[in-house]
């Protein structure tokens, strides 16, 4: 019979005797063929529980001998924040939210005091009309030159005119020239009264800015005003001593068609000065139509600080800062309110410099909450810092807490209002 032996059970001494004749007869038989039949049924059993112990363990030590697949990195939640701020400066009259409300783009956040700026946009109207008056004034001066110089071309192609019709004309052109005087004058009492308000605004805005209660702009602002009334008041000056002129010419023109009849020289002489008042009416013309289109940009720009006033929300989001109250007197470019939107939230964690090598831009990850660590949010690597810092007082890790690290933000897909700004949260970064 051949002896068959477990490959577990050490070869004897005996075994080594015998090994000749052994050898011998298993050449000479046949080989044995094995069944279930011919094995003990002890065997059996042995060589189950062999197998049963065997797999765990080889299952067991793989894996635990196998790399990680995720990196788990703890870190905060962090958002980006807006600050809203004023262009002007001013008075608080109202801020509208608090600390936690939801806003949306548009949405009126905070409005300050307009009254200064009201008065100024008022009194920019005011001189505008008054410029566009004097537009109008000069282009009726003009239209009545005109007419003048085509009547006394045709008076001079003419060799016969009637004295008297020429006579009621002068005296026309001579009422027509006391009126203008009459209203140039009315106008340079008026912009005498608004050079009166005007200095007594800049010597307010001098003091109110020596004692600090006004800002370098309000005084240059006052001193404008002052200059524009000035110049006004100079315009308004002129307008009254070109008007006398017109009257002066209007009654010699009166006087000269009741001593003078058709005289030819006269005639001529008398249409080179109606000449010459067309071109300096034109060019009092062409000066209102500046004054005009500058108080006019004036007045634009007073409009775009009244709309400057009312501060609005840039984005849809949630209030996170409060800066200022009701009542407090703000500089331009001042944070009134800080709104964060908060489905751009994201994880800032710090990965070990020997470990930051296994990530990149890009790299899916799952954030796990402290209130709710059963519900994963879907995440992804977004940034990585480009230089190294040593590792922050409030992020600990299980090896050396003094080590360089690198920051990392985690954006996460859809908050769902979840993860707010400032919880502590973890997350697992997928390697493979």
């Amino acid at each position: 019979m051949t002896k068959i032996f477990s490959p577990t059970e050490p070869a004897s001494d005996t075994s080594a005797d015998q090994s000749a004749s052994e050898q011998a007869n298993s050449v000479a038989l046949p080989k044995a063929k094995l069944t279930h039949r011919s094995l003990p049924w002890w065997l059996g059993i042995a060589g189950l529980t062999l197998v049963t112990v065997a797999i765990p363990a080889w299952y067991f030590g793989f894996h635990s001998s196998s790399p990680s697949t995720v990196l788990e990195v703890s870190g905060r939640i962090e958002g980006y924040e807006t600050d809203i701020g004023t262009k002007v400066p001013g008075r608080v009259m109202i801020v509208t939210v608090r600390e936690g409300d939801r806003v949306r783009i548009g949405q009126v956040l905070a409005k300050l005091d307009d009254s200064e700026i009201q008065a100024q946009l008022q009194a920019a109207e005011a001189r505008l009309a008054a410029a566009q008056q004097q537009v109008n004034q000069a282009q009726g001066q003009i239209n009545v030159i005109q007419s003048q110089i085509e009547e006394a071309q045709l008076n001079l192609e003419q060799a016969q005119e009637d004295t008297q019709g020429r006579i009621t004309q002068a005296r026309s052109a001579l009422a027509a020239a006391q009126a203008q005087w009459q209203q140039a004058q009315a106008q340079q009492e008026q912009a005498e009264s608004a050079l009166n308000l005007a200095q007594i605004e800049h010597d307010r805005a001098m003091k109110l800015h020596q004692e600090g209660a006004y800002s370098q702009q309000q005084l240059d602002q006052a001193q404008t005003a002052l200059e524009t009334a000035q110049a006004t008041l100079r315009a308004q000056q002129a307008a009254v001593e070109t008007a006398r002129r017109q009257v002066n010419a209007a009654q010699g023109d009166l006087t000269s068609v009741q001593t003078t009849r058709l005289n030819p020289n006269i005639r001529q002489t008398r249409l080179q000065g109606l000449q010459e008042q067309l071109a300096i009416a034109r060019s009092q013309w062409e000066a209102a139509q500046a004054t005009v289109r500058q108080v006019a940009a004036e007045r634009q720009r007073i409009l775009a600080q009244v709309n400057d006033l009312t501060i609005t929300s840039p984005i849809d989001g949630i209030v996170t800062a409060r800066s200022v109250e009701p009542g407090t007197v703000v500089s331009s470019g001042k944070t009134l309110l800080t709104v964060i939107n908060p489905n751009t939230v994201y994880l800032r964690g710090f990965i070990p410099e020997g470990e930051i090598g296994q990530i990149r831009v890009g790299q899916a990850a799952r954030v796990y909450l402290d209130s709710a660590p059963e519900q994963p949010l879907a995440a992804h690597v977004a940034a990585i810092d480009t230089e190294a810092s040593f590792t922050p007082e409030n992020i600990y890790f299980r090896n050396d807490r003094v080590e360089q690290v690198f920051g990392v933000k985690i954006s996460i897909a859809t908050p769902d209002g979840l993860a707010k700004p400032g919880m502590p949260a973890d997350a697992e970064i997928q390697l493979n």
